[in-house]
């Protein structure tokens, strides 16, 4: 079985047993930063995040919330391909689909309660798109490149249906689908009943999805060091032997593609919430490669990597606008995929440990960051 190499074991020596306990929870063999000086590193960019919005203003922290909100989409790319080895073009099809499940819910029950419902139906709405494609797909038999074709198709097909929605039959209550000019009047995101309620702002919403992303960074970090992340690994490297085993690989890959449809749920509510609108924009192609690359560039069998190529890339690429935008981030795929196929984290992860080590000298960036049992 393959797994990362780490330059601590699940707790330093001088920790005290307490904060030994709740490091071993979030550390193991399949995630990169199992040390203290990495959980320093970690608070220092929580707090510089949650500090960002006063430095820059409101404005740049909304805008800055969106990388957070596709931070999600990366990390359900991320479980999904990188732990359980399911390459999906299909993830955006489940940010899709909640996103619109949350604009039409959201719409006709413009209440905060009805809005906080229609989180979580949103999400729920992705996460039970991904299980029922997911369960004809894995108990069918389909494998490897297969399954990456009918999440590409899937991804095309709504396309090309949401596209079509610009009728008045297409209204569902108050909410009208609008076809390619999308739904534009989703409200903001708010949680709670009556009084006792908070709708959510600019900076607001960017504390929540901050909030949000790091405690589901902290939760997948637990789960892919676990008994059950060690079987998802199993999985990735090898589905027959897993099997051989006695474990139950359909079952596993999809409980795994389920909790990533989940989390693109997740991601697509966000982003109706933050643009309030949705269109059909979202099952495009160009956005469906862009988790494939933000995974691959970041390095797809690390969480972290997902996150910090998620935000870094679509900063960069928001930044810069146009199309010259997209041909740099292809430009940038290649070059990674040939010259680090690992990924950056990995790589950085890798070199940094083996300079500290006495005498050792850094791998070349071809090298593996894995090591077999």
């Amino acid at each position: 079985m393959a797994t990362e190499t780490s330059s601590a074991g699940p707790a330093d020596a001088g920790d005290s047993g307490a904060l030994a306990g709740l490091r071993s929870r979030f550390e193991g063999p399949n995630t990169v930063g199992n040390s203290r000086g990495f959980w320093v590193g970690f608070l220092v960019a929580v707090l510089a995040l949650a500090a960002y919005p006063f430095v820059v203003g409101s404005y740049q922290a909304s805008r800055f919330s969106l990388f957070l909100v596709y931070a999600f989409l990366g990390l359900s790319l991320s479980v999904v391909w990188g732990y359980a080895g399911v390459l999906s073009f299909g993830q955006v099809v489940f940010f899709g689909v909640a996103g619109y499940t949350f604009g039409v819910v959201s719409v006709n029950f413009a209440t905060p309660a009805g809005i906080t419902g229609a989180f979580l139906v949103g999400v729920f709405g992705g996460a039970l798109m991904a299980f029922v494609l997911g369960y004809f797909m894995f108990y069918g038999g389909v494998r490897d490149v297969y399954v990456t074709i009918i999440t590409l198709v899937s991804t095309l097909v709504l396309h090309t249906f949401m596209a079509q929605t610009a009728g008045d039959e297409w209204t569902i209550g108050e909410a009208a689908l609008g076809g390619f000019n999308g739904m534009p009047t989703i409200p903001n995101l708010a949680f709670g009943v009556g009084g006792a309620s908070i709708t959510f702002n600019s900076m607001t919403f960017y504390y929540l999805v901050l909030g949000l992303l790091v405690a589901t960074y902290l939760g997948l970090r637990a789960l892919v060091n676990s008994d059950y992340g060690r079987v998802m690994v199993a999985v990735r490297e090898d589905e027959d032997r897993t099997r051989m085993f006695g474990y139950d690989v359909e079952r596993v890959k999809l409980a795994v593609f389920t909790l990533g449809g989940a989390l693109a749920g997740l991601s697509g509510v966000l982003y109706a919430a933050w643009g309030n609108y949705m269109s059909p924009g979202v099952f495009e192609l160009t956005f469906a490669s862009l988790p494939v690359i933000w995974v691959s560039v970041g390095g797809r069998k690390t969480l972290l990597g997902a996150v910090t190529a998620t935000v870094g890339i679509e900063f960069f690429r928001n930044s810069l606008g146009g199309e010259l935008a997209f041909v740099i981030v292809g430009v940038l795929l290649l070059v990674f995929i040939l010259g680090l196929p690992g990924g950056i984290v990995p790589w950085v992860h890798r070199t940094y440990v083996e300079m500290r080590s006495d005498g050792a000298t850094p791998e070349p960036p071809e090298a593996s960051a894995e090591v077999s049992d």
